[in-house]
């Protein structure tokens, strides 16, 4: 019984070594695309909008350490909230009634927003004010 037994284990064990499928050819084809011209626009001086143009001059007088959306509320149209009251911590910044989630923050021409919820961690930021030129 037991040589059966061997034979038919045995049996079983090969035929399912043997019952891989064979690995496919790389079908990836590799595409050069061409050049692609982005356009952007921006408003000059002379345009007819609002715009206000803060120095570090303009803030150091108002920086006593709190997030930037607080040094700047006193622009027209921008509203800093928080969720301590405090002005340091989990900050928000609306423009315009926009939500927070919707303003486009870039430092240095990098945008800084958070890429699931779109907002603006300012707590991880902590005296930025200072560091502005």
């Amino acid at each position: 019984m037991k040589p059966l037994f061997l034979t038919f284990a045995v049996g079983s064990l090969c035929g399912s070594l043997l019952a891989q499928e064979p690995q496919s050819k790389d079908s990836t084809q590799i595409q050069t695309l061409s050049a692609v011209l982005l356009k952007a626009t921006k408003a000059k001086a002379q345009d007819p909008i609002t715009q206000s143009n803060l120095t570090a001059q303009d803030l150091a007088p108002l920086n006593l350490g709190q997030d930037l959306p607080y040094l700047i509320q006193n622009l027209p149209g921008v509203v800093a909230t928080s969720d301590a009251g405090a002005g340091i911590g989990y900050t928000g910044l609306r423009v315009r009634g926009s939500d927070a989630t919707r303003v486009n923050v870039s430092i240095n021409g990098i945008p800084y927003n958070d890429a699931e919820s779109q907002g603006v961690f300012w707590v991880n930021l902590p005296d930025l004010g200072s560091s502005v030129q």
